[in-house]
């Protein structure tokens, strides 16, 4: 067993018993929730995976922004932040393999074109390529991850995952 792999598995034994813990509670008091003096808006949101988690697959993410937006398509109040795409284009020669997470091992799940233009969701650190340790999560069509090495940057650099 690696070293590495053993904080990932306490994290995730710690959000588990998190998990269960808010499941037990929320079942066991209704009342206390019903009586909450703060908006469900002002709440503390959840944070985002850790990156260095090796459960950070492109899946996962675009469940979590899906979930946001269907918060907010129901009138759940969220803290609204600027809305900004983020561009890249493809340098890699041929094509830039396209990955299930932010690993050179991970399972490939499709390609782009050298010279495409891609929609960068965020950044986030993984594998090493050639010096360069940031990979994006690609939105188009497939949320998948591609390394930053072969993605140039149109305009600003993406927001971290």
């Amino acid at each position: 067993m690696s070293p590495l792999s053993r904080p990932s598995r306490f994290r995730r034994l710690g959000l588990c018993v998190a998990a269960g813990t808010l499941a037990a509670l929320t079942a066991g008091a209704p009342a206390a929730l019903a009586a909450d003096p703060q908006p469900a808006g002002q709440r503390a949101e959840a944070t985002a995976p850790d990156p260095t988690s090796d459960e950070l697959s492109a899946s996962a993410l675009q469940r979590e922004h899906e979930a946001r937006q269907e918060a907010q398509g129901q009138g759940q109040a969220e803290p609204q932040r600027p809305k900004r795409t983020y561009k890249g284009r493809v340098i890699a020669k041929p094509y830039l393999l396209l990955r299930d997470k932010p690993t050179r091992s991970s399972r490939i799940v499709g390609s782009v074109e050298h010279g495409a233009v891609v929609h960068i969701f965020c950044k986030t650190k993984g594998d090493n390529v050639d010096g360069n340790n940031r990979w994006y999560l690609l939105t188009d069509g497939t949320w998948a991850w591609g390394s930053a090495r072969y993605i140039e940057n149109i305009g600003a650099a993406p927001r971290w995952c």
